[in-house]
């Protein structure tokens, strides 16, 4: 237990000097550019815009929006007189798209920033001596993805609860973040990122560096399954993820793996439930999917494999489906050609359009997300993993998707949710998290994939990081 908590102080005093030599001497040339925000600044009018609100299919016309502190105030297609002070800021949108933050529901900051991440976890490969370089990858990427129009998003495993505190305290710029903590695993599971030669776990046996560092926490049985959920919940986890099957970047599990009994998921799920929020789990197949579900887990991550009753249990039961676009292309995680992970990666490619048919066919809850794995590249890309949506439903089906749909998933933490208000919509009460789009999106929704040029505006709780019309 000491270990834990004294790895636990160790990252956040870290997290804590990268922020402090960020504001020194600023991020990677690489990363976007920020404006940080005006806090003489309380009132912001966007003028003549057309408003995507989050789910309706078409723009309003001619519109103008207040935001006043760090929500959405008023909304009229008349004039909207305010103070002519310091205070307001007048954006003139002249037609351009005003529309919710986009909300990424999986993310691994933790993981997603630094190639070949997967050798911190390997015993003697000298973990401890890269969490500097993670821990600032971790926070540039999440600078990037605010500058890329996320405003909000869903971790789904990894040490970030000193990186979200960093944020909401205006530190470093990001996104909000839900996060879940590590990732609760059986031994052998998805999350257990130990190597052979660490097994014959003891009493008195030194935690495995994933464990260290919050990335995964190995419980067996029904005790152990309530004090890791119990735990994450302590460290200020919003929602709970489990493994319950095989994955493509673990080493040991094959796909077809079930993990987890149904009372051990029970177990979790009541704990969450004791703490009004809910579990998650990672899985692929029929039979991991349904074992959860029968437990009383609300959320699937993935579901690329699974099947027509499968499909209909989670519409009967309401559950959600978390699910990313993976395809076998140029933006798919990097895994070696001949490799085991690679050839789990194709199986799951291979199911993608299923699923998404599956989804679509029983009008299961379906939210997006992008699981970026140790690829820094492709954190530039987010956009894209949202546009490429288009092959299995329509634009704006797409955008409703990464904004109003998300944010519902998003509140399913309940009190646990750290930023209460309604997001994913432009309606008069809401969190302001706003871009400002040089261009139709519903129309055009590659224009997403170039944020740099095509995001002029990007506010996030009223306060503005970008903006090209100044």
């Amino acid at each position: 237990m000491g270990s834990r908590f004294r790895y636990s102080a160790i990252l956040g005093v870290v997290l804590l000097i990268l922020i402090g030599l960020a504001t020194q001497v600023g991020w990677a040339q690489s990363q976007p550019a920020v404006t940080l925000p005006n806090p003489g600044i309380n009132r912001v009018l966007f003028q003549n815009v057309r408003v995507f609100d989050g789910t309706s299919p078409r723009l309003s016309g001619p519109t103008n929006v207040l935001v006043i502190d760090n929500k959405i105030e008023r909304i009229s297609t008349s004039p909207i007189p305010v103070p002519a002070d310091l205070r307001t800021l007048l954006i003139n949108g002249e037609g351009k798209v005003l529309m919710p933050g986009l909300i990424d529901a999986h993310v691994h900051l933790f993981l997603e920033g630094v190639a070949g991440q997967a050798a911190l976890f390997e015993a003697g490969a000298g973990g401890d001596a890269l969490v500097q370089q993670v821990f600032r990858a971790a926070a540039e990427s999440s600078t990037q993805m605010l500058m890329n129009g996320f405003t909000s998003a869903r971790d789904m495993a990894g040490p970030v609860f000193d990186l979200k505190k960093a944020i909401d305290q205006g530190q470093l710029a990001g996104p909000r973040l839900w996060p879940s903590g590590a990732m609760i695993s059986q031994t052998s599971g998805h999350g257990d990122f130990r190597t052979l030669d660490e097994l014959l776990r003891t009493p008195t046996s030194e935690l495995s560096l994933a464990e260290r560092y919050g990335v995964g926490a190995i419980a067996d049985g029904v005790p152990e399954v309530l004090r890791a959920t119990r735990e994450q919940l302590m460290r200020g986890a919003t929602q709970i993820k489990l493994a319950a099957g095989g994955g493509v970047a673990s080493v040991y599990d094959p796909l077809d793996v079930s993990q987890y009994t149904e009372d051990e998921f029970r177990a979790a799920v009541d704990a969450a439930a004791d703490w009004n929020t809910y579990v998650t789990v990672h899985a692929y197949t029929p039979r991991a999917i349904q074992t959860a579900i029968r437990a009383g887990v609300k959320c699937i991550e993935h579901g690329q494999l699974m099947d027509e009753p499968t499909a209909r249990l989670m519409t009967e039961k309401g559950v959600w489906l978390s699910m990313q676009p993976f395809l076998d292309d140029e933006d798919a995680n990097p895994y070696p050609e001949g490799s085991e992970s690679r050839r789990k990666q194709l199986q799951v490619a291979e199911g993608t359009d299923i699923s998404y048919g599956l989804a679509k066919k029983y009008n299961i809850k379906t939210a997006w997300g992008t699981d970026i794995l140790y690829d820094p590249a492709k954190t530039a890309r987010r956009g894209r993993l949202l546009s490429k949506m288009v092959r299995w439903y329509t634009p704006a089906e797409v955008l409703k998707m990464a904004t109003h749909d998300n944010a519902e998933l998003l509140a399913m933490s309940g009190p646990r949710n750290p930023y209460p208000g309604k997001l994913g919509v432009v309606e008069e009460g809401a969190l302001a998290d706003l871009l400002l789009v040089n261009g139709d999106p519903l129309e055009n929704i590659r224009l997403i994939d170039n944020p740099a040029e095509n995001f002029l505006v990007i506010m996030k709780d009223g306060k503005i990081y970008k903006n090209l019309l100044s």
